[in-house]
């Protein structure tokens, strides 16, 4: 809960400014920013995907992952979602500015790769980098929001607070009855989801990579691991 705090506090901080500094913020800048937190995002999401212990792990649960989220479709459905709830609520509260920027921001804050990777990390091995990072990012971003949207930008960390602080005690409650080898899998599957968040911040990629399709891969180690074992085990027994 630590780190969503501190995100909340940076999504107010930063929506601040943009009140405050509407007319001084220009595209420039905030383009130079986000590619400057690329670089940063690249560095923890590789930091997390060496401590990997079994690299075959990874692989087989990036592509097995993969194909499960292509096959839901999940980026998409993740989209849809998010553009049926924006148009319900700007349409029932006849399109004002504050709920366009509450809906708009709480939305981008909450509905993304990082914050589910993030709170997961969080809550297993209380490392709050992910969500640390995030929430400047978010800051950033909200900077740009309430500079054209409004304060409504700031009362996203109320749907923040739960849907990431959820997450984390989730995860929190979970994680002591995971095996070591589960939990190491699980951060080195997110460090990989949060490389591609990283190409796709920084544009180095042809095409904006569907990290939400993605997303599955990062629970397959719970049970890539004990089948990994068994099967060990069935064979060796063999021989």
């Amino acid at each position: 809960m630590p780190a969503t705090l501190i995100n909340m506090l940076l999504v107010l901080l930063g929506g601040g400014a943009g009140l405050l500094f509407k007319n001084l913020i220009s595209d420039r800048l905030m383009s130079i920013l986000t590619h400057a937190l690329g670089l940063c995002v690249l560095c923890i999401g590789i930091g997390s995907a060496i401590g990997t212990q079994n690299m075959l792990c990874v692989i087989v649960c990036m592509v097995v992952g993969t194909v499960i989220g292509n096959a839901a479709d999940l980026e998409r459905r993740l989209e849809g979602a998010g553009d049926f709830l924006r148009a319900r609520v700007l349409k029932q509260s006849g399109g004002s500015r504050f709920t366009e920027g509450f809906v708009n921001a709480s939305l981008l804050f909450c509905v993304g790769a990082m914050a589910i990777t993030g709170s997961i990390e969080a809550g297993l091995n209380h490392n709050y980098e992910i969500i640390v990072s995030k929430g400047v990012i978010d800051g950033v971003t909200s900077i740009s929001f309430a500079a054209t949207m409004g304060v409504g930008v700031m009362f996203s960390v109320l749907p923040l607070l739960v849907y990431q602080g959820g997450i984390t005690l989730l995860a929190g409650w979970v994680g002591p009855y995971l095996p070591d080898a589960v939990i190491t899998e699980m951060t080195a599957v997110g460090g990989a989801l949060i490389i591609a968040i990283a190409v796709n911040m920084l544009g180095l990629g042809r095409e904006k990579i569907k990290v939400g399709n993605m997303l599955p891969a990062i629970f397959l180690p719970i049970a890539y691991i004990p089948a990994a074992a068994w099967l060990s085990g069935v064979f060796s027994g063999l021989f």
